[in-house]
């Protein structure tokens, strides 16, 4: 059962992160920051854990992560209110967690032998995570020093700011820019310009790589 997990590991993390990205278009926004999403992200956690099945050490980093994310969902569940210092852990463990698992599923693309259709599910996970990455770095920001980024009210609603900062994440690695977010601090544009840059590296270099073995796999058959 483990081993036929880990043989779609990137699919099903893949899809569970899509569920995360653009489950709140099917629910009301507040129901969806406050219940849906923690239990969204909880699953994803469950998928990402696949990735690390064969490093025991690690495993053991990112089961102990799992359970204290459990954990605060419970207790903002059973309390029905979130802390600012609640959420700012929950956030800093979510950061790790995509983190150790970022890096995992880049190195794993980056080895494989072949380029199929599981390593192309792969490439998107690894590209998706990085704008997961850069969210919860704006957001952190944000939660430290209010009013980092213009075009987000400072006195908006924690779920509307978590909607706004998401965008702003991904349209800032695909370096689209409409202009209608910025940042305003000085963490807030170093930010900004890493993540920007992080995507850009990973499209040029992990993309190479995989179009490399893609075409000398093809001449090789």
């Amino acid at each position: 059962m483990i081993n036929t997990l880990y043989n779609i590991r990137f699919e099903l993390f893949f899809y569970s992160l899509i569920c995360v990205l653009f489950g709140s278009l099917f629910f009301p926004l507040e129901i969806y920051a406050d219940t849906i999403s923690p239990v969204l992200f909880l699953l994803n956690f469950l998928s990402g854990m696949l990735f690390f099945i064969h490093r025991k050490k690690q495993v053991l980093i990112v089961v102990l992560i799992f359970i204290i994310a459990l954990g605060i969902f419970l207790f903002n569940t059973i309390g029905n209110t979130e802390e600012n210092s609640i959420r700012f852990l929950r956030l800093v463990l979510y950061f790790i967690f995509y983190c150790l698992v970022t890096l995992q599923i880049i190195g794993q693309v980056w080895n494989a032998e072949t380029v199929n259709r599981s390593v192309i599910f792969g490439m998107m996970c690894g590209y998706i995570s990085l704008g997961l990455l850069g969210f919860f770095t704006f957001f952190i920001i944000e939660l430290a020093t209010p009013g980092s980024f213009n075009g987000i009210l400072i006195d908006l609603p924690i779920s509307a700011k978590i909607e706004e900062l998401l965008y702003f994440s991904y349209i800032t690695i695909m370096t689209i820019g409409y202009g209608d977010i910025s940042p305003a601090t000085d963490m807030a544009q170093k930010a900004t310009m890493l993540v920007g840059m992080i995507g850009q590296f990973y499209l040029v270099i992990v993309t190479a790589v995989v179009i490399e073995k893609y075409i000398r796999h093809t001449h090789k058959a």
